[in-house]
């Protein structure tokens, strides 16, 4: 008890500073564009139910609708083919919402190239300088495409061959999904890369990381504003019973 009432005492006088990752969520929060043969997902959108007003004199409400991979979201195991047999997002269990975070820097790559791929030697390279990825936690990968995000067309970054933003090579999310992480954060839209849906196999990181009963976690913002190693990542989905996913409000931890 001693530890948790220090740790909150040290939250409220500002020597632990509590980072928001997540994106804001509104009608132009940019989605997903899956080719036309696919089902796609919801916009946001708010319905006002009452504004102190007839409808309602002394509350404001409103109904919404939007996706589950809407926005900054945690994607559950049965999102994906692979992990259809895993638990939905209802089922993750509390402890597998909370764990360190340690981030993987390629935003100069990325900018250079926005079809950058991470790979396998990037992430041996890393364990090289800072150590081994940590157990029942988070590799947060950043690339600065978050910097895109208050821009659709920006941030989708496409033209007649399809959306150019960063992922991660099929060896790489197999060699992540072999690890004890928890899962993966990634600034872009999807943990995959734009261009995933032409490689093989198709969406990697979706088929490697869901199928091994990991989590991702997308849109996520102020990355850059993260140490290396050391923050304890926080993150909330709602728990949609069947859902695949959901929106998520997304915190880090970090000493100052």
């Amino acid at each position: 008890m001693t530890n948790l009432t220090s740790l909150a005492a040290e939250i409220i006088d500002g020597s632990i500073e509590v980072i928001d990752l997540t994106s804001p969520l509104h009608s132009g929060t940019p989605i997903l564009q899956l080719p036309p043969m696919w089902g796609q997902t919801q916009t946001f959108q708010l319905e006002e139910i009452s504004r102190y007003d007839d409808r309602g004199p002394a509350w404001y409400w409103n109904n919404f609708r939007t996706g589950e991979h809407t926005g900054t979201h945690l994607d559950a195991p049965n999102h994906w083919v692979t992990g259809k047999d895993r638990g939905d997002v209802s089922q993750i269990p509390p402890h597998r919402l909370i764990g360190p975070a340690v981030v993987i820097d390629r935003l100069a790559e990325s900018t250079d190239d926005p079809d950058y791929l991470l790979d396998v030697a990037d992430l041996e390279d890393w364990q090289r300088r800072h150590g081994p990825l940590p157990k029942a936690g988070w590799l947060l990968f950043r690339t600065g495409w978050s910097d895109r995000g208050d821009d659709p067309e920006r941030y989708a970054n496409a033209d007649d061959q399809g959306s150019h933003t960063p992922g991660m090579t099929h060896a790489a999310a197999m060699y992540l999904a072999a690890t004890d992480l928890l899962g993966v954060g990634v600034e872009t839209v999807g943990t995959d890369a734009g261009q995933a849906f032409g490689f093989e196999p198709p969406f990697p990181c979706h088929q490697a990381i869901l199928g091994a009963g990991k989590y991702g976690l997308t849109q996520l913002r102020n990355l850059e504003k993260l140490p290396v190693t050391g923050a304890v990542l926080i993150a909330a989905p709602l728990p949609i019973v069947s859902g695949s996913g959901s929106p998520a409000r997304v915190l880090a931890l970090v000493s100052k």
